[in-house]
């Protein structure tokens, strides 16, 4: 971001138009003045170069260039410390091949559980402006999608992009517990949860739900958790061999009995989300929980930049007075 430290100077390049008007007005300065102007007019048509018509303007040129240094233009890097008011938050969504299941609906149009729900979570982020949040996505394996932020932009900009069946197929909800845990271990908010999303049970990871419950509680950590999708059959887009997508009815189920168990070990609750409505109210709910006050420290520095108007108006200004006074000089 470019800023000016003194913008009151940039009122003077009004003045530099007005110059121009005057100059126009008046007309150049006679070289020769002469009773008869028919001998001065043939002199002037044997000028090797029209380029000395130009030499008035560098003075100008310079003028602006030194309003413009004045003015103190500053290029900033980062941001300012800010009283945020808000808690720590981890999002780990579930990316896993069932979250294409088109169980879901928007506009009465069936759309698959992974576009609702990064829909749904956009809203939740922009509705919490001052809280560091970052997400987790999982599958077979957990990763970091974005690390605890205040930079929501850069935030909704990689959830936009996430998609199903990233990494390894399956289901690891202890590793996306523990994943986020870890990120909100040293943190010094005093409140942090993690709201965990699923549709489906856990079968992958190196660390049992449990586990991660029990870790996360000794954190004093809350973990919400949504169970999403509907039990039973649900429409599932599959490929043939020939590459075309097909929708076949596929079983889906998930543990909800485990995910209740998480949600009471940590203090934290168990949602159901069977459709985008109820994901919206689960959401909403989450969003009104309690805030406390924290200082969050951001870099910020800023580097003038005006030497890199100066300077270049000083040669400037230096040419036009070589120039005047050599190659173009007039002559009385």
């Amino acid at each position: 971001m470019i800023r000016f430290l003194q913008p009151e100077w940039l009122w003077l390049l009004v003045l530099l138009p007005l110059a121009l008007l005057w100059r126009g007005r008046r007309g150049a300065v006679a070289a020769v003045q002469y009773s008869n102007v028919s001998l001065a007019r043939q002199v002037a048509r044997q000028t090797r170069s029209r380029a000395g018509r130009w030499v008035w303007l560098l003075p100008i040129l310079a003028g602006a260039l030194m309003v413009v240094g004045l003015a103190r233009p500053q290029f900033g890097h980062g941001g300012a410390n800010v009283q945020a008011s808000g808690i720590d938050i981890m999002l780990a969504l579930d990316v896993s091949g069932s979250m294409q299941a088109l169980d879901f609906k928007v506009n009465g149009q069936p759309v698959n559980r992974i576009e609702v729900v990064k829909s749904v979570v956009s809203k939740f982020i922009e509705d919490r402006p001052n809280d560091r949040i970052g997400i987790v996505a999982f599958a077979g394996l957990p990763y970091l999608v974005s690390p605890l932020t205040l930079d929501h932009d850069w935030l909704q900009q990689n959830l936009s992009r996430e998609q199903v069946a990233g990494v390894e197929d399956g289901t690891a909800i202890g590793s996306a517990i523990a994943a986020c845990a870890n990120r909100l271990r040293d943190t010094p908010a005093k409140s942090k949860i993690i709201v965990l999303l699923t549709d489906g049970m856990n079968n992958s990871g190196k660390i049992s739900p449990n586990a991660a419950a029990e870790a996360a509680k000794a954190m004093g950590l809350k973990v919400y958790t949504i169970a999403v999708g509907v039990r039973g059959d649900a429409p599932v887009p599959v490929k043939d061999q020939m590459g075309n997508t097909q929708i076949v009815m596929a079983k889906v189920d998930v543990d909800e009995d485990t995910l209740q168990k998480i949600a009471a070990e940590t203090g934290g609750q168990f949602y159901r989300a069977t459709d985008t409505d109820s994901l919206k109210h689960i959401y909403a709910s989450i969003n009104g929980l309690e805030k406390s006050k924290e200082t969050i420290h951001k870099f910020e520095h800023y580097q003038d930049l005006f030497a890199w108007a100066l300077i270049p108006a000083l040669g400037v200004l230096g040419l036009a007075v070589g120039s005047e006074q050599t190659r173009y000089r007039r002559l009385p």
